[in-house]
């Protein structure tokens, strides 16, 4: 369960010699588990701070992305909006010109229409003319004869 370092195994065989104590040996290998368990203790608290610190800062990473994500969501967000406001001052502008347009279209309509009937009533002036111009002329014969 326990393998000593290489410093305590040292100890262990420095302690092994006739002249040391063995009050001294307990005492020593009692500080040297004390030691371990002191460094481990250590050693566990730098890595839990290490890892607290490590999820801080991968949080504060995370928040900084998706805070630079969500900027550029946001104006594209808020550019759609302007668009769609475009787009509806468009769809008017081109209702209101369509209507226009179509009124265009029913003055030339009639203007078209009221030529044809000037120049119907031209040509059939030109026809009673023509026609006046025959009974005078039949009635001209008539008379001198």
């Amino acid at each position: 369960m326990y393998s000593p370092s290489p410093l305590a195994a040292a100890r262990m065989r420095v302690g092994s010699s006739s002249d040391v104590d063995p009050g001294g040996l307990e005492s020593s290998l009692l500080q040297l588990v004390h030691d371990h368990h002191q460094s481990s203790l250590r050693l566990r608290q730098i890595n839990e701070k290490a890892k607290k610190d490590a999820i801080k800062n991968a949080a504060r990473v995370s928040n900084l992305l998706v805070d630079a994500v969500n900027g550029g969501v946001q104006e594209c967000f808020v550019n759609e909006k302007r668009i769609e406001l475009e787009i509806r001052a468009l769809t008017a502008t081109i209702t209101r010109f369509m209507k226009q347009t179509d009124q265009w279209l029913t003055a030339t309509h009639a203007f078209n229409t009221a030529v044809k009937e000037i120049g119907d009533f031209e040509n059939w002036m030109k026809t009673m003319e023509f026609d006046c111009k025959s009974v005078v002329a039949a009635i001209h014969n008539i008379h001198q004869e």
